[in-house]
């Protein structure tokens, strides 16, 4: 039995839940998943500029899962780009960090918010 994920902390409310190509491709649309911690993990290393070590205690995860999250959000959105396939965000195992306004008791499983 594969032991339980750990939910990552995250601390921003995703804007939008999806981005959709302004014109399909030709073979027709398609979707990939990003899930709510992948969107963190880019929000820390690429859009803040903080070093995998400081956005893994953030996230509450070690850096090695830090860097696998990393990785696949950036292949999810990667693929979305190239081949024009609509990004969902959504799902993943996170919660809130305790202090902040969302508050630790919203825990949220594979679902939206």
């Amino acid at each position: 039995m594969p032991r339980p994920v750990k939910p990552r902390y995250v601390s921003f409310r995703p804007i939008v839940n999806s981005f959709i190509p302004s014109q399909p491709p030709p073979w027709g649309k398609e979707q990939v998943i990003l899930s709510i911690e992948g969107l963190e993990a880019v929000r820390l290393s690429d859009f803040e500029g903080l070093d995998h070590e400081t956005a893994a205690q953030r996230m509450n995860v070690s850096r090695q899962t830090f860097g696998r999250i990393l990785n696949n959000a950036r292949q999810v959105i990667a693929d979305g780009l190239v081949n024009g396939k609509e990004i969902l965000i959504q799902g993943g195992s996170f919660e809130f960090p305790a202090g902040t306004r969302q508050g630790r008791r919203h825990r949220h499983r594979g679902g939206k918010f």
